[in-house]
C-alpha cells in the first residue's frame, strides 16, 4: 500500500497531556449499537470505540446541553477513539469499496491506476500511521464524528454520509445553493458546528462530522505551538 503524504497538521510538534481516554456516558448521546464500523468487521480488541480524552466528554456534555435549548434534536456520536489497527481495516475497506463501484479489481490496476484509487480514499481517511509524531487523529482520542438526532428516534438529514467520498462531505457544499432542501441541509450544518465550536472543538475543514479538540489538527487550525494528545 502506498502511504500518502503527509497532512498538513502532522508537522505539529505533540506534548502529551496525560489526560486519560475515558468511556462516553452513552445514556446521554444517540449511538448506534452496534458500532457502525463493527459492523463492517472492524476489530476493536478490548476497547470500547466510545471513548475520548476527559475534556473533549466535558465539552460533548455542554454541547448536547446548548443545542437541545436551541433545537428538538440530540447529538449521534457515530464515532470516537480508533486504533492504528481500525484506521488500517477502514483504509483497506474504503479502497476495496472504490474499486468495486469503479468495476474494478486490485489484481488489474496499474500502480498509477492503484495510486489514484489510494488518493481518493486518502481524502477522508488519515494515514493509519504508527509513527509517534503522525498519529490518526482518532487513534489520539481528540477526535469525534458527530451528526444530529431527532428526538422522535431517527438521524437528521444533513445532506451527505459521514465518511462519503463526495464533494457533498465539504462542510459549505450546500452554502451558495438557493433551493429550500439546501438551504436546510446548511443550515443544520451551521448549527452542528455552532453548538460544538461554542464549546471549544474545531471542525475538520472538509469534513462536516469530524470534530477535534486537542489533538495535532485542532493546533493547526487554532495555530497552537503543539499538541497535547498523542496515540492513545
Amino acid at each position: 500500500m502506498p502511504f500518502p503524504v503527509l497532512k498538513p497538521y502532522h508537522h505539529i510538534p505533540i506534548i502529551e497531556s496525560g489526560e486519560p481516554l475515558v468511556p462516553i456516558p452513552l445514556d446521554l448521546f444517540a449511538v448506534e449499537s452496534p458500532h457502525p464500523y463493527q459492523k463492517l468487521g472492524a476489530d476493536y480488541g478490548d476497547q470500547s470505540p466510545y471513548c475520548l480524552r476527559q475534556s473533549l466528554i466535558e465539552a460533548l456534555i455542554i454541547a448536547q446541553q446548548q443545542l437541545q435549548k436551541r433545537s428538538p434534536y440530540r447529538l449521534l456520536i457515530f464515532d470516537a477513539y480508533r486504533p492504528v489497527a481500525v484506521q488500517q481495516f477502514m483504509v483497506d475497506y474504503t479502497f476495496q469499496s472504490c474499486l468495486e463501484s469503479q468495476g474494478l479489481t486490485s489484481a488489474e490496476l496499474s500502480p498509477t491506476a492503484r495510486e489514484a484509487i489510494y488518493q481518493q480514499v486518502y481524502q477522508i481517511w488519515a494515514p493509519p500511521s504508527f509513527d509517534p509524531h503522525t498519529p490518526p487523529p482518532h487513534s489520539t482520542g481528540g477526535a469525534v464524528d458527530i451528526t444530529l438526532w431527532e428526538l422522535q428516534g431517527q438521524p437528521v438529514d444533513l445532506g451527505g454520509a459521514i465518511d462519503e467520498l463526495s464533494p457533498r462531505s465539504h462542510p459549505d457544499y450546500y452554502s451558495n445553493n438557493s433551493d429550500p432542501g439546501s438551504r436546510i441541509y446548511h443550515r443544520r450544518r451551521q448549527l452542528l458546528n455552532q453548538v460544538m465550536c461554542n464549546t471549544g472543538f474545531l471542525r475538520h475543514p472538509a469534513e462536516w462530522w469530524h470534530f477535534c479538540l486537542g489533538d495535532q489538527m485542532w493546533s493547526w487550525l487554532e495555530n497552537k505551538p503543539f499538541a497535547r494528545y498523542g496515540r492513545v
